[in-house]
Order: structure tokens, then sequence, then C-alpha cells
């Protein structure tokens, strides 16, 4: 039997849920508004999308999106459904832009929907075939590191853009010092000529290679080197030839095939930051999980990648930031084939006063936890702000309350008072 794609989806219809889900399945295989010539019964049973599972949940009010119709037959209630299609992989090839324009294409421009998002996806091993998927993961880059029994704590440039290359060489001095375990250039910050690429990755590997003469610890930096797919790579060999552990790269910027290239070519962890993925997962009712998002993106090469935090300062709930950190440490297929696990990174507007409360969502500490102004803002300066983080964690993991443990720990405690407690 051939394998088989399965996505699962939510809509919400005032059709009758069981032809919306057939309409769904035609207009993405091999079906239109009308049986054409050539769309044979043979056809059809080889290649038609399946309806493999369709639950109703229930009922709304309004519609969620504009542009929506109603059916002929005037029934204007509209309800939800849970809805898992599948397609043979012989219809898009083990290829991940023919997969995408599959399971997503032109089904969230459908008339007959006022909402359709996509929320998960299951994809058969054989596309490992072709794609690598992460080549060090979790473990790999817990040994570039040098962190093996707690978070990765890491931090992020700041100003975004702006700094120099020295004056960004010189925040990672004080980040170095102060015992940071990862640092990541922003999204922003790519190869502007206030701040070229090679000049900064050069000034900032001078700080972080001199360090680690000095202490025997290397401070992993991922540098942005998203660009064109020839800059990406030429970028990619300078950060490895001046002893960087790590890159990063904007996942929705460059696309998954740069990724795939990127993935062949490299030899260091890739970073995916997903920025601009909010155009995607916002709005409940379009675009697609997370969950769904960062498989295709795992499958391409990533070793990590952000997932938010908890009571972060952008619009998601808790409650998917920790399904999509947790999904990133499941495997993706079935054994016994490779899980493709992935670091997840939390990160926007994080301190000491979310360990606690991360810790007992994710139930792990295989996590990067990325705090800006949670470091660079404490009272006792920058040292005192990693401190605070390990402390954190550690009373976390130990099941200690973090009002508890800061009684012991000033560091935690001067934190707990400037974030929020």
């Amino acid at each position: 039997m051939e394998p088989r794609v399965y996505a699962t989806y939510w809509i919400e219809t005032a059709f009758p849920l069981q032809q919306a889900a057939e309409t769904m399945a035609g207009e993405q295989s091999t079906g239109t508004f009308v049986r054409v010539p050539g769309e044979t019964d043979e056809l059809r049973e080889a290649h038609a999308a399946r309806v493999e599972e369709l639950v109703e949940l229930g009922e709304v009010a309004a519609p969620s999106l504009p542009g929506s119709v109603l059916p002929r037959s005037g029934e204007s209630v509209r309800r939800t459904a849970r809805v898992v299609l599948s397609w043979p992989i012989s219809n898009m090839g083990l290829s991940l832009p023919n997969l995408l324009a599959t399971i997503n294409g032109n089904l969230s421009e459908l008339k007959a929907f006022s909402g359709l998002r996509l929320i998960d996806l299951k994809l058969p091993a054989e596309f490992l075939t072709r794609y690598q998927g992460p080549h060090f993961g979790v473990e790999g880059t817990r040994k570039l590191a040098g962190v093996y029994d707690r978070p990765i704590i890491g931090t992020i440039i700041k100003p975004s853009v702006g700094l120099s290359p020295e004056a960004t060489a010189e925040q990672v001095r004080v980040l170095v010092e102060a015992g940071i375990d990862f640092i990541k250039d922003d999204e922003l910050q790519a190869d502007g000529p206030h701040c070229p690429f090679s000049a900064r990755i050069s000034a900032v590997m001078r700080v972080i290679n001199e360090h680690a003469d000095r202490t025997g610890r290397k401070v992993m930096y991922a540098a942005n080197l998203t660009g064109e797919i020839d800059e990406m790579l030429a970028r990619h060999d300078h950060v490895l030839a001046e002893g960087g552990t790590c890159i990063m790269a904007s996942m929705n910027s460059i696309g998954l095939p740069a990724m795939k290239v990127l993935r062949a070519h490299s030899e260091l962890p890739i970073h995916g930051h997903r920025n601009g993925w909010g155009l995607l997962g916002r709005s409940p009712a379009i675009g697609m999980s997370y969950i769904a998002f960062q498989k295709l993106w795992r499958l391409a090469g990533i070793d990590h990648t952000h997932v938010n935090g908890i009571d972060n300062k952008f619009c998601e709930t808790n409650e998917s930031v920790i399904a999509s950190a947790r999904e990133c440490l499941s495997p993706m297929f079935d054994p016994p084939h490779p899980g493709c696990e992935i670091m997840p990174v939390f990160s926007s507007g994080q301190s000491a006063k979310q360990a606690a409360p991360t810790f007992r969502a994710l139930g792990s500490i295989d996590c990067m936890f990325a705090a800006g102004g949670g470091i660079m803002a404490h009272p006792g300066g920058p040292a005192a702000g990693v401190r605070a983080l390990r402390q954190a964690w550690e009373a976390a993991v130990a099941g200690v309350p973090a009002e508890e443990a800061a009684r012991d720990a000033p560091e935690l405690r001067e934190a707990l008072d400037a974030f929020g407690g």
C-alpha cells in the first residue's frame, strides 16, 4: 500500500460538513468544481484525496472570516469541525514545496468556508530519503554549548540594529564574562553597511575565542546569515572559519528549498528563527498552527526554533506555546526511523519568574531559555541576571517555590522583585 500524507484541519462552514470536507479533498487533488474529461474512476481511486475523519465540533454565531457564501439551500447555520485528509505521496512526490502546495494550496480561499486552518501534519518516513532533518538537534547542541544538566541560558543582541561590529563585540564580551551559554543576533541584523556580516562575526568570534582560551568554555553564538542562497553558504563558511558554533536563518524569509540547501552545506547547528509566523498563525480561523509549521522545517534541517514563551509579550497563549515546545521534542516518525527532535527556544519577555511555570508545563530541561531584559536589566547587572536564571531553573527542577529558593539566592530575589515576583 502506498504511503500517505495526513493533514488535520479545523473548518467553519454553512455547507453540510461531509460536502465541505469532500470539496477540500477534491480541490487539493483530482477535482475541480465540475467533473472534467480524463478524471476517470481509476484516476480518482489512485490519486484523489480521502476524507479520513470528520468530527463536528459545534456552531458559531457569525462567520470568522469575510468572503464566505451560504449554500443554495439557504442554510445559514455555520458549523465547525475537525477534518483529516490524506493523499498518496505519489501526488506530490518527496518534495516539501509541493507538499505545502497540497496541504495548504488554495484551501483558505474557498468561498464555502468562513474559517479553515491546518492544525497538524503526519508524514511518512519516506521523506527522510530526500531530506536530512536536523544534524545536531538537542544532543548535538548541548555538546557544542557544553551544557547538559539544565536549560541552555541565552540572550539576544540589543539594540537590534545600529551597533557597529566593535560595539556588538563589546556587548558579547560583557555577556560571555557574565556566564551566558548562548547569544544570538537579532533577526533584523544581517549584513547592513553599518555592521557588515563578516566584520561583525570576526569581531565577535575574537571575543568568544579569547574567552574560550582563557576559561575552556566556548559560548555559542548564532550568527544571522539570512540572505540569498550563495550569500548564506559563504557566510556559513566564514562563521566556521572563525571558530563559530552556530548559524541562524529566518525561515519564512528564505523558504524551504533554501533551508534544504543550507542544511546540506552546513557543518554547524541551524537556529531557525520563526519571525513572520504570526501572518500564518495569529488568527485561529486561518493559516496553520506552529505544531504543523515546525514539522516542515525540522525535516528541512533546523536544529532549534523559537516557540515564544510563557506569559510572553506577544499574542500567543501559554497553551499554544507549550504545545509547540512539546512537539519539537516529540518524534516526527514512527519507530524505528529517526525522531528529528529539535531544541525549543523560549523567548519574548522571559525572566526568572517564568522558569517554574515553564518547567511545570514542559516537564523537561531540554530547551533554550532566552532572556534579554531579564538578564541585561537585572539590578545587579548581567552576571547576576544569568545567575538568577540558573537559580530559578534549579529551584524549578527541585520543586522548590521560587520565593522560597530566593531566601538563599540574592540574585533570584532581586530578579523576582524587579520582574514581577
